[in-house]
């Protein structure tokens, strides 16, 4: 088995995968919180689809009674290595729902191809990397030998709306083990140099001001807690990012960001001083700060606005993630890295971006994850649309990361 018969091979089925992601992005397969039935239709075309490619393949499935079918399928497809060690690519089968279909040139689930582009929902997240996933083990089997390593792909539910019956669920069955090499094709860039290796760690704060109500005409019988509120709204704006003023140059920004947003409403009318104010705060943090350290900073300003105002401060956490960076220097990193360079002439880049992703569950259980693939970031959007020639190439880039 060489690299290039294993391209070559994937050349020969180009037609192939395409037929196989249009036929697959026909069938919705969406989260039941979004009005859909879940993914049991799609894993099973997936599990007839590796049978006909004489994969191996079998489900660890999620119990869901909010699903006809009672489960949440997550599909494993695992070929043997000269290790016990396995590299997994980790692609989820759920997708967003189309939305409104006036905003669509196409029906989001007939997808079609045009000017190289196939065209519907899915198709880009996650499809691409679906069948580009399955084609590439594929080929790898189909040249014979033995890689060096295991090689697996998981195919796997609830993406979409937090993994906890997909990569979750996995993670707490033991599927993955030590030292395994985790690459989840879960953020692109169009020219598929970015390879993301690191997560701004995620703090989302709800502000819960308690004052005492009263008519506006008298506000001196009561307490404004929506004055207080927006005073410890500016204080900790000022604080956080006069106090972690860290950069680190592989996020776009930089910077640790911390950002007041959403704002519940307090009274319904003019003449009414508010009892009660709630605001939250998006941080997200640059690793090297902990996010401890920003929630004792918020509680020492709230505790100075209640001294001040005589008003009670409740701080509620909504979100708290934080996960370790993954060393540049990693085996999954340098295989992947030279799968861009070898497959696509291209030098790669590794970045961190502020929102979370997928591979934090691996990297918080200490397995070395990064995140790749090539699109045009068109995911959730109308028209969503994968280039036939990523989906071709990346399968020649998962095929080298196998083999290498």
């Amino acid at each position: 088995m060489t690299l290039q018969s294993v391209i070559d091979r994937i050349d020969r089925s180009r037609e192939e995968m395409v037929s196989s992601l249009i036929e697959m992005c026909k069938i919705p397969s969406i989260h039941p919180d979004s009005g859909g039935d879940g993914e049991s239709e799609r894993a099973k075309f997936l599990a007839d689809l590796c049978g006909k490619l004489g994969l191996p393949v079998r489900s660890v499935d999620a119990p869901d009674d909010r699903v006809s079918s009672g489960v949440r399928p997550n599909l494993l497809v695992e070929l043997d290595g000269e290790q016990d060690t396995k590299i997994w690519i980790v692609s989820h089968t759920d997708v967003v729902p189309a939305g409104n279909s006036k905003h669509w040139d196409t029906d989001p689930f007939d997808p079609m191809v045009k000017d190289g582009k196939i065209f519907g929902r899915g198709v880009e997240d996650n499809g691409q990397s679906l069948i580009g996933s399955i084609y590439a083990l594929w080929a790898v089997k189909e040249e014979g030998g033995k890689p060096d390593l295991g090689c697996g792909l998981a195919l796997v539910a609830d993406e979409e709306v937090g993994s906890k019956l997909g990569i979750q669920y996995l993670l707490e069955k033991g599927i993955f083990n030590p030292g395994d090499l985790i690459l989840v094709p879960d953020f692109s860039s169009s020219d598929g140099t970015d390879v993301e290796i690191a997560e701004k760690n995620i703090l989302w704060l709800r502000m819960t001001t308690e004052g005492k109500q009263s008519h506006a005409s008298l506000p001196h019988k009561g307490i404004n807690a929506f004055r207080a509120g927006s005073e410890l709204l500016l204080m900790i704006d000022r604080e956080l990012h006069d106090r972690f003023t860290g950069k680190n140059e592989i996020f776009d920004p930089p910077i640790s960001t911390f950002e007041p947003t959403k704002k519940n409403s307090n009274v319904p009318n003019v003449n009414t001083v508010p009892g009660k104010d709630v605001f939250y705060f998006d941080c997200r943090i640059l690793p090297e700060f902990h996010p401890d350290e920003i929630r004792a900073t918020v509680r020492s300003l709230a505790d100075q606005v209640e001294q001040k105002s005589n008003v009670k401060v409740k701080i509620d956490i909504i979100q708290d993630e934080m996960s370790p960076a993954t060393k540049e220097d990693s085996e999954i990193v340098m295989r992947l890295k030279n799968a861009i360079k070898s497959v696509r002439g291209v030098e790669p880049k590794m970045i961190g971006v502020g929102g979370g992703t997928c591979a934090a569950y691996f990297r918080q259980k200490g397995l070395d994850a990064c995140v790749w693939f090539t699109g045009d970031q068109t995911a959730h959007a109308a028209n969503e649309y994968c280039k036939i020639d990523n989906l071709v190439q990346d399968a020649k880039v998962f095929a080298s990361v196998f083999i290498s």
